[in-house]
C-alpha cells in the first residue's frame, strides 16, 4: 500500500478541475490537509491507538474492530455492549470481552446503543469520488455567486464548506444554539481554519419559527452541507422531497458514516472508525493500525466538495453521497492499486 497524501493530490486535482468548471476559480488543497488537526492539537503518531487516543484497534474471535469512545456518552454506554461492569481500565474489559466474541455481532450491538465501532474492511470502494442521488430535473443557477448553507460539524463537512469559500461562495455555517460544534473549544485554530470565512449564526431547532427560517433558507441555497445521518432532517422540516421540489437545482452534500441509502445509513461513524471500516490502515504482524489522524474526514472533505462543483456544473438536482467509510475504501483501494502497478 503507497502513501495516502498521493490519492490526496489526485483528489485535490479533481477538485481544481472541478470547481473551474463550476465557477471558473482553481480551489486549492493545503499540503497539510491530512495533519493539520494532529499538529494544531499536539497529537501523537497513531498505532494500534488513534493519534487523539478515543480509537483503539480490538482483536474479535474472527476479526479486528475499531472501537471508538471520542464522547463521555460512549463510555457510559460500554458496560451494556459488552454485558459487563468497567474497571478503572476500560479497554482491558473490552478487549477481554472481544476475544471470544463474533466480529459482526459486537458491532450490530455497538450501533444499536449508539457506540462508533467497525469491522476492519468491511466496506468496499472503488473510488473515492462521492456517488450522486437524482432528485429532481435541475434548475438554473439564480445568482453569480454561490449560496451556500453549512450546517456539518467537526471536520469533513466544514472542510467542504471551507473548500466551496475558497471557489468565491457565500457559506452560511448555521449551528445549533443547545448543540454548537466542539470543535470550536476543543481546538479554537482549527475551527477557525474550517470556518473562518463563513457567516456563523446559531439557531433555536426547538423554536418552529426558526425551524422554518431554516427550511426558508434551504430553499433558497445553492448547495446545503449536511453531517448528520438521514433521519435527523426529518424533525427539521428538511426532507428531500420536499426540499427538492421547492429548490429543484439544489445540491444536497450528504456527510455520513456509511452512506445515505441502504441498511448501514443509521450507522454512527467517527473519522478513525470510518477509515478503519474502509480498510484505510496499515498491517503489521500484530495486527492493523491507524495510518493518520481520523483520516476518513479529510478525505470525504475534499472528497465532498469536488463531488459539489461537479453537481452545480451538472445543474445540481442532487444529494451528493459522501460516506466516510466508502470514501476511505476507495482511496485503500487506489493507495493499494499504486502500490502493485
Amino acid at each position: 500500500m503507497s502513501d495516502p497524501h498521493a490519492v490526496v493530490a489526485a483528489l485535490a486535482a479533481q477538485l481544481a478541475d472541478a470547481s473551474q468548471a463550476a465557477t471558473g476559480v482553481r480551489v486549492g488543497v493545503r499540503d497539510d490537509v491530512l495533519t493539520e488537526r494532529a499538529r494544531l492539537l499536539g497529537l501523537g503518531e497513531p498505532g494500534a491507538v488513534s493519534a487523539n487516543g478515543a480509537c483503539r484497534m480490538i482483536r474479535a474471535r474472527d476479526g479486528w474492530l475499531a472501537v471508538n469512545l471520542p464522547r463521555e456518552s460512549d463510555l457510559e454506554a460500554v458496560p451494556a455492549w459488552i454485558a459487563g461492569d468497567l474497571d478503572a481500565e476500560p479497554w482491558a474489559a473490552i478487549a477481554a470481552a472481544a476475544a471470544d466474541a463474533d466480529a459482526e455481532a459486537l458491532v450490530e450491538d455497538a450501533q444499536l446503543l449508539g457506540l462508533p465501532v467497525a469491522r476492519v474492511g468491511a466496506i468496499d470502494g472503488a473510488t473515492p469520488e462521492p456517488p450522486v442521488i437524482r432528485m429532481a430535473a435541475g434548475a438554473p443557477r439564480r445568482r453569480d455567486r454561490l449560496r451556500v448553507l453549512d450546517l456539518s460539524s467537526l471536520w469533513a463537512g466544514p472542510l467542504c464548506g471551507a473548500l466551496l469559500a475558497q471557489g468565491g461562495a457565500e457559506v452560511i455555517k448555521i449551528e445549533s444554539a443547545s448543540r454548537p460544534d466542539t470543535l470550536a473549544q476543543s481546538s479554537p485554530a482549527f475551527f477557525e481554519r474550517l470556518n473562518g470565512a463563513k457567516t456563523c449564526l446559531a439557531l433555536d431547532f426547538a423554536d418552529p419559527g426558526e425551524r422554518a427560517g431554516l427550511v426558508a433558507e434551504a430553499s433558497r441555497a445553492d448547495v446545503l452541507i449536511t453531517g448528520a445521518r438521514p433521519r435527523a432532517f426529518g424533525p427539521l422540516g428538511l426532507r428531500p422531497e420536499t426540499l427538492f421540489a421547492a429548490n429543484p437545482g439544489l445540491v444536497w452534500v450528504a456527510v455520513t458514516g456509511y452512506g445515505w441509502d441502504g441498511p448501514l445509513r443509521d450507522r454512527v461513524a467517527f473519522g478513525d472508525d470510518a477509515a478503519a471500516a474502509g480498510g484505510l490502515v496499515r498491517w503489521t504482524a500484530e495486527g492493523p493500525r491507524f495510518l493518520g489522524d481520523a483520516l476518513a474526514d479529510p478525505l470525504t472533505g475534499v472528497a465532498a466538495a469536488a463531488g459539489a462543483f461537479r453537481a452545480l456544473a451538472a445543474g445540481g438536482a442532487v444529494i451528493v453521497d459522501a460516506a466516510m467509510a466508502r470514501t476511505a475504501a476507495g482511496v485503500a483501494a487506489q493507495m493499494t492499486a499504486e502500490a502493485v502497478a
